[in-house]
């Protein structure tokens, strides 16, 4: 090998850092094969020098200064997280001349357009294959393979875990707490469990998503965002009664034609039909379903979270960045020149599956569906059961599941429901996705 040693600098000695330099160490040889070019990890930068890790990083590669650390390195790997400090040190680094490989979310959502326009200015490249669904490749496909087709929409099941949270109320009948208390204990969730189960995670690596498939900045304050804390027991064993899977879904999706046609990205849970393939994602994996105009449907399957997971990931990068430096010119820049225009939430096109509490009378199915139908939506199918017993103001379940709407519609038609003398209560309210 001719060309000289590449400096790789890493941000971040936790659970993904530690198995990044692990790997990059054991397999130096291998890896410098594919490249053409010697790969020397510089150093790893973290907090606490003293704190256990596992795998072990060599004590002669510890720093505690990251800023100096940058400065020095061709490739620059940020595991750090969050915002700051990683904002600034990979500014720093592409400024540099480095090439930089996050795997940051967040940062991606959040301060994207800044830093690609950054690297574009430099003549760097910004790599982020493991931040979303982790080693599954979906970044590539869709910034490469898919970039001369028109993707039409992407359904992501991208946080591991809710999906194992909803998988065993699913599968084992377990009830949210159950749920909960032992995806904390395998580690699936923290302690604080808000970014998982409020969506917040899953509306990150949507904005990132939409980005990349309609080649237009999708800000992450225009993805609508729920998350599963209203998902009971009662709700997913009801799906399964109807042939359904209940899934936090991220969705991506062109609407409307023409000079009307927009993009909205949503996250919330969503009844998926059984026969669909993102039905079959089990425990803590996540899949990403895109339906492309031209390829078709197409589907990227396995490990949504873990460290020597999301380390494939970055090794690929790294591999990337490498022969980038070996070829020599400038880094490919984000396509992301597309004037399409992000529209509202309620611009999509979905359907409603409504569980209504009502009087078991006569002629109450009658005055649901005119209700419905006055707000412009259609039933394609209901189904009641009366509660029983020898109660002397009887009540029966109605669930109904509407054809396509727009979701202002029916978020209209949900409201007056309630407002309705012949309901009850609202049980639950539950888009279904897929069809």
């Amino acid at each position: 090998m001719d060309y000289r040693n590449l400096r790789i600098a890493i941000l971040g000695g936790g659970n993904v850092g530690a198995n990044v330099a692990d790997l990059l160490i054991a397999h130096r040889g291998e890896l410098e094969a594919r490249v053409g070019a010697g790969l020397e990890v510089v150093g790893v930068a973290v907090r606490d020098l003293a704190a256990p890790r596992t795998p072990a990083i060599p004590a002669e590669l510890l720093t505690t200064d990251a800023a100096s650390l940058v400065t020095a390195a061709d490739i620059v790997v940020e595991l750090i997280g969050g915002i700051e400090p990683a904002r600034t040190l990979v500014l720093s680094a592409l400024r540099s001349g480095a090439d930089v490989i996050t795997a940051n979310k967040a940062l991606l959502a959040t301060h994207g357009d800044e830093l690609f326009q950054e690297a574009a200015q430099v003549g760097a490249q910004l790599h982020y294959e493991a931040a979303v669904a982790a080693a599954i490749p979906i970044i590539r496909p869709l910034r490469e393979s898919l970039a001369g087709d028109r993707v039409r929409r992407i359904l992501g099941i991208v946080n591991g875990s809710t999906n194992f949270i909803l998988d065993k109320m699913d599968a084992e009948g377990w009830s949210t707490e159950e749920a909960m208390r032992v995806a904390r204990e395998l580690g699936y969730l923290e302690a604080d469990p808000t970014l998982d189960v409020e969506g917040y995670d899953a509306a990150q690596k949507a904005a990132i998503l939409a980005s990349l498939a309609f080649h237009t900045r999708v800000p992450l304050e225009s993805v609508h965002r729920e998350g599963i804390t209203g998902i009971t027991g009662e709700v997913v064993a009801a799906a399964k009664a109807a042939g359904y899977v209940v899934k936090l879904l991220a969705i991506a999706e062109r609407v409307g034609e023409g000079d009307l046609e927009g993009v909205v990205a949503r996250v919330h849970p969503a009844l998926v039909p059984r026969d669909h393939p993102l039905a079959a994602v089990h425990g803590g994996n996540n899949a990403v379903f895109v339906e492309a105009e031209f390829a078709g449907p197409l589907m990227f399957y396995g490990a949504g979270a873990g460290g020597v997971q999301t380390a494939s990931a970055v090794l690929g990068d790294i591999v990337s960045a490498a022969r980038r430096h070996l070829a020599g010119g400038p880094g490919v820049a984000e396509s992301t020149s597309a004037t399409i225009p992000i529209l509202p939430f309620e611009a999509v096109e979905t359907r409603y599956q409504i569980a209504l509490e009502v009087a078991d009378v006569p002629g109450v199915l009658a005055q649901v569906a005119g209700v419905i139908a006055g707000h412009g939506v259609s039933i394609e199918r209901a189904l009641q059961s009366a509660s029983g017993g020898a109660d002397p103001d009887p009540t029966a379940t109605l669930v109904i599941v509407t054809h396509r709407a727009r979701e202002a519609a029916l978020a209209a038609t949900v409201a007056a429901l309630a407002g309705s003398p012949a309901v009850r209560r609202v049980a639950s309210v539950i888009r279904v996705e897929g069809l």
